[in-house]
């Protein structure tokens, strides 16, 4: 907000709360820094009892779709329990069970001892939580006769011994050992002591879909036995920076490798020794695939089969091969449709690995573009403005940029043309992906043209509707104590305008203005619905004029730059006849003097009369810090002509109703819900 809060006095009648039909509300949990996004120790059992989602549904395509040996096609754990688990004990107790589970792994477990393959036993889903579920320093292991098991949407890492082409460790990421009916799915898999997958000893009616396998010396060997039994479809796979087996396919009945992009770059220390090859008696069929920098990018034994058709070279060199006779078709067995070996590249960089919705079958998920944003170039932008730049205008899908963990120094706007945005860290916690700037609004611009202003001091800026954040740390940095002489410090890290925005496992953290939440214009709505996260200041910290909802989340008060202690939680500009601010099922506390924060103010923007401003605190938790007369006036206009209350609250903070302190009755507090809030739009 701008710093003149001071207007002319105006008064006008109280208006009385509307009453509505009340929505059952659970009480607050408790949060922490760092806790894993997605779902959370203790919801094991929850999701099968609701009906089970798409991605505890989905089923394989490729051979694993097919009926044979007495099962029909791979399901996995859809007609178990889900479970939960975020231990090692848990994972391997609900593994090796004999009834059938979806085990949901939410946030990173580390195997022991290293290099420990855990033993999966049939009818299991194993999957991540969003990207959260790691599995580090050991793999998979599917023993003879397992089948109908899904490994979906891990990173499974970190095994590595220090020998490149390491003989004494048998380390993998994923090994079966006459498994059958068993589908690998956007999965992560990297760095291990031996092969990140292998399929061995006459496992069968295997897909290996939408993976990334990279810096291993050995990616993915198949087969190793003498007999003609396995069938496998490996596509849309990105190999990359793995010196051999991409795959090696040894006596495989059926071979089907189709647009998959398998990649040696350039300027490293890895080097390939060749891709994909056909040994012993394989029939491999391989078509509209990539290979990108590869030695010997595909070979076979003389007593193999390889049809190549449709496939794309660049910068290969050596052996590339086919021949041997005809292979099969794959529709006898199943039904597809590859890409354009033109799309491939593209399409699996931005789609291939974990995903971070649950909420969606495979098919769901191929609809939902990714960008990538590393640091270190390992992803397709370095920063995360360069990613919503190459979002297309008018955009109309769920488009996901997917930042790697670090510290972002820039500032980043998601414009109003580009809607259904998601910018997400990809880090176990919300802390290691950080976006930090240090603008404020009394500071000049490098370009002469006047200074900043309060909105465009925001780090990060949301001016698009339907876009979300997650797993991040937003913060402005700007320094008060430094800038003393400077008229107005307000310095935003977070301004949102669009409407149904989402704000999921945030850290928000500033000084003054921390969290603006406005709309595109008075007459345009905004609601934004932010939970599972911290917002961190001091003065009109939470501000604006949009509707909004803060729930189950962490309200920080922090001391001025001097050491005092003194502010406001909330600022609102609410719009005469909306919904403003309503905090639910939080908790507000800091490291600040007792009695010395105000719930929050009333901000008429320029004296505006026509505004209503408006905050509810309910159900939540409030330290000593807050005022006993915790509403003040701003500007000339007494709070008590706007709309500010509380309701069920607790805590030290807390006092009894007052006209200094007003409380809502039950049947006011009945419409005065989250879905009261939200209206039409179920985030």
């Amino acid at each position: 907000m701008t710093s003149n809060h001071r207007a002319a006095r105006h008064r006008r009648p109280r208006k009385a709360l509307a009453i509505g039909l009340p929505v059952t509300l659970a009480a607050a949990g408790v949060l922490a820094y760092g806790s894993v996004f997605g779902l959370g120790p203790g919801e094991e059992g929850r999701a099968a009892a609701a009906g089970a989602p798409t991605w505890a549904t989905a089923a394989a395509d490729g051979f694993a779709s097919v009926n044979a040996l007495g099962q029909n096609g791979t399901y996995g754990g859809r007609n178990g329990r889900t479970v939960t688990v975020t231990s090692l004990a848990d994972l391997e107790k609900y593994a090796t069970a004999a009834e059938p589970y979806v085990i949901v792994v939410a946030g990173t477990i580390a195997v022991a001892p290293v290099g420990k393959e855990i033993k999966i036993a049939s009818d299991k889903t194993v999957i991540g939580s969003g990207t959260s579920g790691h599995v580090v320093g050991g793999g998979f292991f599917l023993g003879q006769g397992v089948h109908n098991v899904i490994i979906r949407n891990l990173t499974i890492r970190d095994s590595y011994q220090g020998v490149w082409n390491d003989k004494e460790h048998d380390f993998d990421a994923i090994q079966m050992d006459g498994a059958h009916h068993v589908w690998i799915d956007h999965n992560d898999l990297r760095h291990t002591a031996d092969g990140l997958i292998d399929v061995r000893k006459d496992s069968t009616y295997v897909t290996v879909s939408w993976n990334r396998l990279s810096n291993a010396n050995k990616s993915f060997g198949i087969g190793w036995t003498e007999n003609l039994v396995t069938d496998i479809t490996v596509h849309h796979n990105w190999i990359r920076e793995t010196e051999q087996r991409n795959p090696s396919t040894d006596n495989a009945a059926h071979a089907h490798l189709y647009n998959n992009l398998v990649e040696d770059v350039p300027g490293t220390s890895i080097k390939s020794a060749y891709g994909n090859y056909a040994r012993g008696r394989t029939r491999m069929l391989l078509e509209n695939s990539v290979f990108q920098g590869m030695n010997n990018p595909v070979i076979r034994d003389a007593t193999a089969t390889l049809v190549q058709r449709g496939n794309v070279f660049a910068r290969t060199s050596g052996r590339n091969e086919s021949g041997g006779g005809t292979a099969f078709d794959p529709r006898t067995s199943y039904g597809y449709t590859p890409d354009a070996a033109a799309d491939v590249p593209a399409r699996v960089k931005s789609e291939a690995g974990p995903r971070t919705s649950l909420g969606r079958s495979t098919t769901d998920d191929a609809a939902v573009r990714t960008l990538t944003v590393a640091k270190d170039g390992t992803g397709q932008y370095r920063t995360v403005q360069a990613a919503v730049d190459a979002v297309p205008a008018g955009n109309t899908s769920r488009l996901v940029i997917s930042v790697k963990p670090g510290t972002y120094r820039e500032t980043v706007s998601i414009p109003a043309t580009k809607q259904h945005v998601t910018i997400q860290g990809t880090g176990t916690s919300r802390k290691d992906t950080v976006i930090v700037y240090g603008n404020a609004a009394g500071l000049p611009k490098p370009d002469g043209s006047g200074t900043y202003g309060t909105p465009g001091s925001a780090t990060v800026a949301v001016r698009s509707d339907d876009s979300h954040l997650r797993n991040l740390t937003i913060s402005n940095d700007f320094d008060e104590g430094a800038h003393q002489s400077l008229k107005d410090h307000q310095a935003v890290a977070l301004l949102t305008t669009g409407d149904r925005i989402v704000l999921n496992g945030l850290i928000v953290t500033g000084d003054q203005d921390t969290l603006e939440l406005e709309t595109a214009a008075k007459d345009k709505t905004g609601r934004v619905y932010m939970t599972n996260s911290y917002v961190v200041g001091n003065v009109d910290f939470i501000f604006g004029r949009a509707t909004a909802v803060i729930d189950r989340s962490v309200i920080t008060l922090k001391k001025r730059w001097n050491g005092t202690s003194a502010g406001y939680v909330t600022a609102p500009s609410t719009p005469a006849g909306r919904r403003g601010m309503l905090i639910n099922r939080s908790t507000v506390n800091g490291d600040v003097a007792a009695g010395s924060f105000h719930l929050g103010r009333n901000w008429h923007p320029g004296g505006d009369s026509t505004a209503d401003p408006q905050v509810t605190v309910r159900d939540s938790e409030l330290s000593a810090a807050i005022k006993r007369a915790p509403w003040s006036d701003m500007g000339g206009f007494s709070w008590k002509e706007d709309r500010f209350a509380e309701y069920g609250n607790t805590g030290p903070g807390t006092g009894p109703a007052s006209t200094e302190r007003p409380h809502l009755t039950s049947a006011q507090a009945a419409s005065q819900e989250v879905s009261d809030w939200l209206g039409d739009w179920t985030p």
